[in-house]
């Protein structure tokens, strides 16, 4: 008994680092914490007395449970190498380091850029680049040799290099935080002043039914358009609390529902530097077309 607590104790001080990797390879909590999950099921079902370094094991099992769960996405498949890029120069006078910390610190725009890697360029560089494992630990969990999984880390950050920081992501995300925040704490002149003067604000069948069945619970009065900023900025205004950012089909949204199952999207337009249009989903069948991934209250939050 002693030594199973003695486990479980291990395991729930690596826990918070287990979840950081999972969720920087797979994009959503909820994701993340069923590959962590799974991970202390196969500890359990494993010899521990035979791991030498149990912090290593955990993250060499979750690296792998996340490789699957990537796999098997069917939104991309995975690529090889392309001969030319094997004959490369491997990382020298690679000078991105600012890059990388810019695109960690900026949440949500981070994972989007992400989203162009392969599953195995995007083990290979947040596991090397995000989380300092070297080389030979990552080779044996893409089943490549060192050299290639050196390789396909440089690609991929030289993908994140030309993609991140993409000025109009991180520009939408910085628009969205802030609305979602002047909308909450029932600021109208800073919603008025994110808002296009001639924006529209557009909601499905769904929403309207929903929200008009629960006006009386202080849900917005939505209908098939409403334009102009006063009449947007009066709609959310005082509200959204529980709404967040989110990944909308590759652009930077809102979303609000339950254990990071959508309920509601927010789909912005941007335009300049004002938002020109919003369209609310919740009609289901339409939600679960959409690639939503909601990301929690604090990360990407306008500064």
């Amino acid at each position: 008994m002693k030594e199973e607590n003695g486990l479980a104790a291990h395991f729930e001080d690596s826990r918070g680092r287990l979840k950081a990797v999972a969720y920087r390879m797979l994009g959503t909590k909820a994701e993340a914490e069923d590959a962590v999950q799974e991970a202390w099921i196969r500890l359990n079902r494993s010899d521990a007395d035979e791991i030498d370094n149990l912090g290593g094991w955990l993250t060499t099992v979750v690296a792998r449970i996340c490789l699957d769960m990537l796999r098997s996405r069917k939104s991309r498949g995975e690529e090889e190498l392309e001969p030319d890029v094997l004959e490369q120069a491997g990382d020298a006078g690679e000078s991105i380091e600012a890059d990388l910390m810019l695109a960690d610190a900026v949440g949500p725009a981070l994972l989007v850029v992400l989203d162009l890697l392969t599953p195995t360029e995007r083990i290979a560089f947040v596991l090397h680049d995000l989380f300092d494992l070297p080389f030979r630990d990552i080779a044996p969990i893409i089943d490549r040799t060192e050299e290639a999984t050196r390789q396909l880390a440089s690609r991929a950050r030289r993908r994140v290099r030309g993609a991140a920081p993409r000025q109009d992501t991180l520009r939408q995300q910085e628009m969205v935080a802030a609305f979602l925040k002047a909308s909450r704490e029932g600021n109208f002149e800073a919603l008025i002043g994110l808002l296009h003067p001639e924006v529209a604000l557009y909601a499905d069948e769904a929403a309207i039914k929903i929200t008009a069945a629960n006006k009386d619970k202080g849900a917005p009065e939505f209908r098939d358009e409403i334009n102009g900023a006063s009449h947007v900025a009066e709609t959310f205004k005082g509200r959204a609390a529980g709404a967040r950012l989110a990944i909308i089909d590759g652009a930077i949204g809102a979303a609000w529902g339950w254990d990071d199952k959508p309920v509601v999207a927010f789909c912005f337009t941007l335009e300049g530097d004002s938002i020109s249009s919003i369209k609310v989903v919740m009609d289901k069948k339409r939600l679960s077309e959409m690639d939503i991934r909601m990301f929690d209250a604090d990360e990407g939050a306008s500064s």
